[in-house]
């Protein structure tokens, strides 16, 4: 198992290359409090973000914002290696400039729209000797390669940000079934509400026990975790821009403040309380 790990915690920002056999914890629904900077490198694998399914090959590359919901979805038992770079976005922000955003990449779409970024032999290259010198960096202790690391970190962003506006090509997704798109829909659309398997098997005259298997088949995971992550992710918005804990629970269709505490730092990390003092602060 390769695991190169790296993490500055004056940057806030951690790197990892790990090359590894497959962990059930990867099956699961990711949603993290930072950014994310992805890069494939092997395996076999499908990587789902909010309703789309991309198809990986080596040197694809996906940024997902914090509270997008992504996870991989593996084809087979092929060991898996990636490099995976978390950040706290208020890190980048102070290079910008009142023309240029660093972060451009991640903030100027749609949640779930353009997260992979199709990049050319020369560009995969180039990223490639990017992720080379922050490794190589971090085999140094000096005060002066903290500075080299984050600059060769703003080099990174400024690479992505022009491959993520020169990138034309059509975006290239797994088809989702028909049946399983405007269920999606809804369940975005209507997160405050009733999402209970009873109402969705109203709402599109379909049967329970097959939608569960078709969610299943189609992302690795159980349409039950992923409505509990997108009320997650609506709470965390929802606090973010200044609502109360209780109505950020209650907008996001939690009906139990208690269970909705519970889950919300199981899920993040943190309480509901410790998560809206953190936005405060920052």
């Amino acid at each position: 198992m390769l695991d190169t790990y790296y993490s500055d915690a004056d940057f806030k920002i951690n790197y990892r290359h790990v090359s590894s056999e497959l962990d059930p914890y990867f099956s699961n629904f990711h949603l993290h409090n930072r950014y994310e900077i992805y890069f494939f490198i092997s395996g076999s694998v499908n990587y789902f973000v909010e309703k789309k399914m991309y198809p990986l090959q080596y040197g694809d590359l996906l940024v997902i914002r914090n509270n997008e919901i992504h996870k991989p979805s593996f084809l087979n038992n092929t060991p898996y290696e990636r490099i995976v770079i978390h950040f706290d976005p208020s890190i980048p922000a102070i290079f910008n400039t009142q023309n240029y955003d660093l972060l451009n990449c991640f903030k100027n779409r749609p949640a779930g729209e353009r997260n992979k970024i199709n990049l050319s032999e020369k560009q995969k290259e180039e990223i490639w000797n990017i992720f080379s010198k922050i490794e190589k960096l971090n085999e140094e202790t000096s005060e002066d390669s903290k500075i080299l690391k984050l600059t060769a970190f703003v080099e990174l962003l400024v690479f992505i940000n022009r491959a993520f506006n020169q990138d034309n090509t059509p975006e290239e997704h797994v088809n989702m079934p028909k049946r399983l798109l405007p269920i999606l829909d809804f369940i975005e659309n209507n997160l405050e509400g009733d999402l209970s398997l009873k109402r969705i098997e109203k709402e599109f005259f379909i049967n329970g026990s097959y939608l569960s298997r078709l969610f299943k088949k189609h992302t690795g995971s159980n349409l039950h975790e992923y409505i509990i992550y997108k009320r997650i992710s609506k709470a965390k918005t929802l606090i973010s821009r200044g609502y109360s804990c209780t109505d950020a629970c209650l907008m996001s269709g939690f009906n139990d403040y208690s269970n909705f505490s519970k889950i919300f730092k199981r899920t993040v990390g943190l309480s509901p309380q410790a998560y809206k003092k953190r936005n405060m602060a920052e």
